[in-house]
């Protein structure tokens, strides 16, 4: 094969890789195509092309987190990961796993981690790369990286949230949950809320959003149905999705464009958390995407009574 057929066939787990490093699918995305160009231009053979560019976009992964952090400690309200609608990366013997180790709560654990921590925990717990290769690909000894890895996993351990293990009953409570939502059930949506859950926005000072979480069923249930009823009115639909391999949905513009992307924690046969992600920043790899001020708008006028 050749030198661009070899790297296709590993885009699926450079991306990933990426991905779970950065939280940003435009960030994986540029690390990716960065680590390209910097493999079509290497002049020798390595030896296994595999770890050759596994340790190129993790590196270049690391590097852009570090920037990253700085953005993000001067982003406006919540701040959420990018949604992943399709993981490029398959292994159907750890599919519940890496479907879990890519989901919101998972990276947003990850965010506590320094980047090199999180990139060792990802090679080692995600990806099961040995110690030896890990410690090439970060400059670190192999005793250095096991510590790592140790202090990293013992982090995710401490804040990790036990998803639904029965993914058939978790699908079907999403089914109900939106279902509910659609239909304006408030008795029906508040049944299915955990007592704590909770409503996080992240619209990046981009987009309409509520100020602060929403907790409790009641006011995430008046909400949610308050909010769905409005935009439906001007032809707002609802395509159910795994989002971030959990239940979600995307919201769409009668022309199709992307408006919202809401994603959920199930837990205990219960919606421990809804996730929204309006900031259109964060979106425009799924579609075209909607403005979402001229939406609210034009619902706010369609309900408005004539003078």
């Amino acid at each position: 094969m050749s030198r661009a057929d070899d790297f296709e066939e590993l885009r699926p787990l450079l991306f990933a890789i990426a991905y779970r490093v950065l939280g940003s699918v435009s960030e994986a995305e540029d690390a990716v195509q960065d680590t390209w160009l910097r493999f079509s231009g290497y002049e020798d053979e390595p030896s296994s092309t595999k770890a050759f560019l596994s340790a190129v976009v993790t590196r270049i992964a690391i590097d852009e987190l570090r920037s990253a952090r700085v953005r993000r400690e001067q982003y406006v309200g919540e701040w959420l990961p990018e949604p992943l609608i399709d993981d490029p990366y398959d292994d159907p013997t750890r599919a519940a796993e890496l479907s879990d180790s890519v989901s919101t709560a998972a990276l947003l654990l990850l965010e506590r981690l320094t980047p090199l921590e999180r990139a060792v925990f990802v090679l080692r717990e995600v990806f099961e790369f040995d110690y030896p290769s890990i410690a090439s690909i970060v400059g670190r000894s192999a005793p250095a990286c096991r510590q790592l890895a140790g202090r990293a996993r013992r982090h995710m351990d401490a804040g990790r949230t036990r998803f639904q293990a029965d993914r058939r009953a978790r699908d079907e409570l999403a089914a109900r949950f939106f279902d509910a939502v659609m239909a304006g059930d408030m008795d029906g949506l508040r049944e299915l809320l955990a007592a704590d859950v909770q409503m996080i926005g992240d619209a990046g000072g981009k987009a309409p959003a509520w100020p602060n979480r929403i907790y409790g069923p009641e006011n995430v249930a008046r909400l949610l149905v308050a909010t769905v009823t409005l935009v439906s009115s001007i032809g707002v639909t609802l395509e159910r999705h795994d989002v971030n391999g959990q239940p979600g949905a995307i919201l769409r513009d009668r022309d199709g464009r992307v408006f919202n992307i809401v994603s959920l924690d199930v837990l205990d046969g219960r919606v421990q958390a809804v996730r929204s992600v309006i900031n259109p920043d964060k979106l425009g790899h799924v579609g075209p995407v909607a403005d979402a001020y001229a939406l609210l708008r034009e619902a706010n006028d369609f309900r408005r009574p004539p003078a």
